[in-house]
């Protein structure tokens, strides 16, 4: 096991730049032009929302912890570079992909309570032999080579909490939206302690509002800006003000000080807030459904 996220098979393997990881889901569709036409996909984004809907379901059944759902998200999100979503039944993966993230997050549920909540909660695509989610956990692994170790944002949160001097509602929200970048591509992108960054920069200067961002058209300009904006003063005394402003500005400062890659924050955060957008002005549970069940069925994939 890497002992950090530098020595890692997640920085050396799974972190792409946006273009590699858009010719290697091309190169996918690619291999049969006449199932890509046949069976279009919603936006990746959209089906990444309703893949941890239905995990969090299945996670509640199972009292699963919040970072093996966030390792079983990894995984999914990892299998699907590798292998095109219409080949697949995404809840047999779903299913495999929280057993294997227990099992590596020291949390360990038996095959047969994996295979049974996940049968009560999609009856029409998970098949009663319990051997067909051993199948699929040695496929899984196999697109992964083995690569199952994940590193993720929590542990910076946390470190930098006290650093920071955050306040705990500040923690609170940094924390659901690392949840909630699982969703995106991000996991694939930079490393966990950007996210974290970026997480905490958008719940001390933005306000979330259902589920978009207030302020969200500023977002890259005012990061671009940031270490100029600090250089131009934070005043000295000001640590001793606990109000959010001020503590926007401390985080400002020390984002100037450090050797943090600010674009990268700024595009993280930016991923994030598109997130919430699309969620909230498209995203259907129901047309979601309809689309997976429709290539599962037709191409008897569930059996």
């Amino acid at each position: 096991m890497a002992a950090n996220y530098w020595a890692s098979t997640q920085r050396l393997h799974w972190q792409f730049s946006r273009t590699e990881l858009q010719d290697l889901r091309q190169s996918l569709e690619d291999e049969d032009p006449t199932l890509t036409q046949q069976y279009p996909l919603l936006d990746r984004r959209l089906l990444s929302i309703f893949y941890n809907q239905q995990l969090v379901k299945l996670g509640k059944r199972m009292s699963v912890r919040q970072q093996a759902l966030a390792t079983a998200q990894v995984y999914v999100r990892r299998f699907y570079v590798k292998v095109d979503l219409r080949n697949t039944n995404p809840y047999l993966i779903l299913a495999t992909s929280l057993y294997l993230a227990c099992k590596m997050e020291e949390s360990p549920q038996h095959i047969r309570v994996v295979a049974e909540h996940a049968r009560n909660l999609w009856p029409d695509f998970i098949p009663s032999d319990v051997s067909k989610l051993g199948e699929c956990e040695f496929y899984l692994i196999s697109e992964m080579n083995s690569h199952l170790i994940v590193h993720h944002p929590y542990r910076t949160l946390q470190e930098l909490q006290a650093r920071l001097d955050l306040a705990q509602e500040d923690v609170l929200l940094a924390w659901s939206m690392i949840n909630d970048h699982y969703l995106t591509d991000l996991p694939l992108l930079y490393p966990p302690h950007v996210i974290a960054i970026a997480a905490i920069f958008l719940a001390l200067t933005l306000k979330p509002i259902h589920g978009g961002m207030q302020g969200a058209a500023n977002t890259a300009v005012f990061l671009a800006n940031s270490a100029q904006i600090i250089k131009d003063g934070v005043p000295n005394g000001a640590s001793n003000d606990k109000s959010p402003e001020n503590r926007a500005g401390s985080f400002l400062k020390w984002l100037a000080e450090s050797e943090v890659d600010l674009q990268a924050v700024a595009d993280s955060s930016q991923e994030i807030i598109s997130l919430y957008d699309i969620w909230e002005q498209q995203y259907s549970e129901r047309i979601c459904k309809e689309q997976i069940s429709r290539f599962v069925k037709a191409r008897s994939l569930e059996k």
